[in-house]
């Protein structure tokens, strides 16, 4: 992993991160935003205490751990990743509700048009705040984008203690399976 000085990550703040994206996949994962390692990087969940990567392997998502440079082999497997907010930041708690409100929307508009099957949001409180529902839980959601379901799995950021890389995995496996029907 590259390692970047304070000034060099703060500077990253303006960078996008590109989707992985294509037409008909089994699943797209939606971060909250990029952090500021994944800005720098141009490279998603790329902070080394995200457990996303991990998870998505324990999950069986993946037949090995991957890389956040190597994100692009998602798409070899019907996956792929976006976010809700486009906008790099330290904290998810730097984003406003009307960033999460139009990036809902921008968000919905990309599931319609390439129209996964699945929508996996990972982080609730994104999830609400970008979709009004406020007494979203974690696991499948009543919401359709057309024919794509949602399904609203733990944040994997290393700051959310409430969930273990055990029982994200679980989650996530959960998912996996439903997507498999």
């Amino acid at each position: 992993m590259t390692s970047f000085s304070q000034a060099e990550l703060e500077a990253a703040r303006d960078r996008l991160v590109p989707d992985v994206l294509a037409d008909g996949l089994h699943v797209l994962f939606c971060g909250i935003n990029p952090g500021l390692m994944s800005a720098a990087t141009g490279h998603h969940f790329a902070r080394p205490g995200n457990r996303f990567w991990p998870v998505l392997h324990r999950s069986g998502f993946t037949p090995r751990q991957l890389r956040p440079a190597e994100e692009r082999e998602l798409l070899s497997y019907g996956l792929g990743i976006t976010n809700v907010v486009a906008r790099a930041s330290a904290r998810a708690d730097e984003l406003s509700p009307e960033e999460y409100i139009e990036g809902g929307r921008v968000l919905a508009a990309k599931v319609e048009r390439y129209a996964p099957r699945w929508l996996a949001v990972v982080g609730v409180t994104a999830y609400r705040a970008a979709f009004g529902d406020r007494k979203a839980q974690v696991g499948p959601q009543e919401r359709t984008f057309g024919a794509t379901r949602v399904w609203v799995l733990p944040n994997p950021s290393g700051l959310n203690a409430h969930w273990t890389a055990a029982g994200m995995a679980e989650e996530f496996g959960r998912l996996r399976e439903a997507a498999a029907d």
